[in-house]
């Protein structure tokens, strides 16, 4: 594996993770970025991203061919940035507010191979959505269209699981002991 500073993230696997979190929270808040709300920005753009696939997975097999190419240029560098920030920052947070009991559950060991499943499964959706894009015709509509809900209501499934178990652990790290 080589470094962080340029080459391969050792658990993505798609080379350098950018910091899209800071820049896009100290663009929208004007301040340090704190985890929590990172967090739920991330789930915002997320959810958007699913909203995105879901209008595709309506429209087929009559689909505006621009919303695929944009859709599919941005979805496997949304996953890897959120999910690189989550590991490093969200994950080591929430286990320091777990409960020997609850550590024992590895929560954040499935959420982790959840992220690579996430990013595998992206990158034939981006794949198949670049050939809609660029206008290949949609053999099976049905299938296409199985795959878009598959990859969606899977990405909902974690979010929600995040939004319950996780950000109300890094909520109160925010805060801090004072709270």
């Amino acid at each position: 594996m080589q470094s962080e500073g340029g080459d391969l993230n050792k658990e993505t696997q798609h080379g350098p993770t950018r910091s899209w979190t800071s820049a896009a929270f100290s663009r929208q808040a004007g301040t340090e970025a704190i985890p929590g709300e990172v967090m739920r920005l991330a789930h915002r753009e997320k959810l958007e991203l699913c909203f995105s696939l879901e209008s595709i997975a309506d429209a087929l097999p009559n689909v505006d061919r621009l919303k695929c190419l944009g859709t599919a240029k941005k979805i496997v560098p949304l996953l890897r940035d959120i999910h690189g920030f989550e590991e490093r920052v969200i994950f080591p947070a929430y286990e320091a507010h777990l409960t020997p009991a609850e550590a024992k559950l590895a929560s954040t060991s499935r959420l982790r191979i959840e992220h690579l499943e996430d990013q595998c499964f992206a990158g034939e959706v981006a794949e198949t959505l670049l050939a809609i894009g660029h206008g290949d015709p949609i053999e099976s509509a049905e299938a296409v269209g199985f795959m878009l809900r598959g990859f969606f209501e899977g990405l909902r499934r974690h979010i929600a699981f995040e939004r319950e178990h996780v950000l109300p652990r890094i909520v109160i790290s925010d805060e801090g002991p004072d709270a």
